[in-house]
């Protein structure tokens, strides 16, 4: 089998970005998004049971900093198929050396890389162009009352969005600031 994934550690633990090889010619190409046997090292025995599409229209736009509780938390696997993203995963283990450090990575439909947020990060994105077009492979099914999420804006944090801020929804807006979170709750 040819190997079609190059993954790359980043500095917050089990943290990655996968590299694909596309194979094409003058026609176009065939890029593997997802092989569980090449990907096993990072997602382990976890199969993936959800996968969510996403148009985000407008850039500048921030969606997330979301989480799922144990012991609903999931491994994603996020790839941008149309424009370009500043995509951001944030450690909330709470027995982690990196707890809540940020780690931030451009996607896009042209650079062939996927990030890979393992369970106990948090994750959300900015839009830097318009239209942009996501997919989400999950290994746990969303559970509404299992949902966490931080401020994407909180000063504490300090995530350095590239762009200004144009489009939140209320639901991130009204997320508590980490002065406001009782870290006992985190994964």
């Amino acid at each position: 089998m040819n190997k079609r994934f190059a993954i790359i550690n980043k500095p917050l633990t089990d943290l990655c970005v996968l590299e694909t090889t596309p194979i094409g010619d003058h026609r176009g190409y065939l890029e593997r998004l997802f092989c569980q046997n090449e990907l096993r090292s990072i997602i382990d025995i976890k199969s993936i049971v959800q996968i969510n599409h996403t148009i985000t229209n407008k850039k500048g736009t921030i969606k997330g900093m979301h989480f799922q509780y144990k012991p609903y938390a999931e491994n994603k696997l996020i790839f941008c198929l149309k424009g370009e993203i500043f995509d951001v995963a944030v450690d909330v283990r709470l027995d982690s050396p990196t707890f809540l450090h940020w780690h931030s990575e451009i996607l896009s439909a042209s650079n062939h890389l996927s990030f890979f947020i393992p369970e106990g990060f948090a994750h959300g994105y900015q839009a830097l162009t318009e239209n942009c077009e996501m997919l989400y492979l999950h290994t746990q099914t969303y559970q509404p009352d299992a949902e966490g999420g931080l401020n994407a804006l909180d000063p504490d944090l300090a995530i350095t969005w590239p762009l200004e801020v144009t489009e939140q929804s209320i639901r991130d807006q009204q997320q508590p600031m980490l002065s406001h979170h009782d870290f006992r709750e985190f994964v």
